[in-house]
């Protein structure tokens, strides 16, 4: 695998630092140790400058190249928060802190990014500016659209902007990438169904909220089955269904649903919104109750941009001498869909091997896939900004 010589030097020590912040996960805008871990190595690398602060605890670092002749400034992002999940490995740096977890490989994404900005900063072989962006929040608090709000793309003119994120199941330290729509739009909705309680043996005396969820549950799923074109993709998953009473012989008076909506269209979107609200609200109506939805809009759909998609695939192609250029849609979210609303960039997959997959409290980044990632990051810079 062609990768940065001096990358692959400082796997250890990069390596390092993923195994210490995977010891202590910190959770969505709470990243304070983790934070203060990146801006110290910044400053430590030599960074031209070092802001903390941007989207509550976000940290952004400034390397200017050895030449700025055309001005043109490529932010890189990684995520730094973990997951509210017990970790259940045996590793000799799991995490200390009970009920957290990195399950996602951020851990692995900071340390990665760090190793490529201690690298750029180094070597300084590129003619432009590269902003190293470390983002809290990405598992659900919308830490990448708190950083767009906080002016940071204005502020550090940045033009075009990259993120990666690895992927159990792909070959250890190889790239997937799609141009287009890549990870889906991620909305949540709320359903709270009245009727009218009573005595389970009495059913023609009440109104069966039980009765009129169920068959709420059911008739969602004629969203993606009846009501959107087949050859578009859409999830519609009820994940919770809690009624107010626990008793045998009781009806219960309320009963409330919660699940997701994923969509890869706008026009998808918009239309499960509308037919979710119309079928929980009919069909309760038509049992002689009533539902209430609330309909959350949450991450984008994420679209890598044409161009900057090429730019990306060619830059893995260096690094791992083939690259899957055509990856498969996935239906997760991924809130780096707001740094590519507010810029052209893209966002590519790296290899994480036969592990757990993310969000398992088994999972476990790989460090062996570090010298790939942090060599991406470092030949994306080099091949957007050459030295001429």
């Amino acid at each position: 695998m062609p990768i940065k010589n001096r990358i692959a030097e400082m796997q250890p020590e990069i390596a390092a630092w993923r195994q210490d912040i995977h010891a202590h996960p910190e959770l969505l805008f709470d990243t304070h140790r983790t934070s203060a871990l990146v801006a110290d190595k910044l400053r430590e690398f030599g960074c031209d400058e070092v802001v903390t602060g941007i989207g509550r605890t976000g940290v952004v670092g400034v390397i200017k190249g050895r030449t700025d002749t055309r001005g043109r400034v490529v932010g890189l992002r990684a995520d730094m928060d973990a997951l509210p999940i017990f970790e259940a490995t045996d590793l000799p740096y799991k995490s200390t802190v009970p009920g957290k977890m990195h399950a996602c490989g951020h851990d692995g994404h900071t340390a990665m990014l760090l190793g490529a900005a201690k690298y750029l900063a180094e070597t300084r072989n590129f003619d432009g500016t590269t902003i190293v962006i470390f983002q809290p929040a990405e598992e659900g608090g919308g830490g990448g659209r708190v950083m767009v709000e906080d002016g940071m793309m204005e502020r550090f003119n940045i033009q075009e902007v990259y993120g990666m994120h690895n992927m159990p199941g792909l070959p250890l330290g190889a790239f997937a990438i799609r141009p287009g729509a890549f990870f889906a739009a991620a909305d949540q909705f709320v359903i709270d169904v009245k009727g009218l309680g009573g005595h389970a043996a009495k059913p023609h005396e009440a109104v069966d909220t039980t009765l009129i969820a169920a068959h709420i549950v059911v008739a969602l799923q004629a969203i993606a089955s009846r009501i959107v074109d087949p050859v578009k993709s859409i999830v519609v998953s009820v994940t919770s269904f809690v009624t107010e009473s626990q008793a045998h012989n009781v009806i219960p008076e309320h009963v409330q649903l919660k699940g997701t909506v994923r969509t890869l269209d706008a026009d998808v979107r918009d239309l499960a919104e509308m037919r979710l609200k119309a079928i929980a609200e009919t069909t309760a109506t038509a049992f002689g109750g009533s539902a209430r939805v609330t309909y959350s809009r949450g991450y984008p759909v994420m679209i890598n941009a044409e161009r900057e998609t090429e730019f990306a695939a060619e830059a893995a192609r260096r690094v791992a001498g083939t690259v899957i250029t055509d990856a498969p849609t996935i239906m997760g979210g991924e809130d780096f869909a707001y740094m590519l609303n507010a810029r052209p960039g893209a966002y590519i997959l790296v290899g994480n091997g036969d592990t757990a997959m993310v969000h398992h409290p088994e999972y476990n980044f790989d460090d062996n896939a570090i010298p790939a990632g942090a060599s991406w990051w470092a030949e994306i810079v080099e091949s957007r900004m050459p030295v001429s």
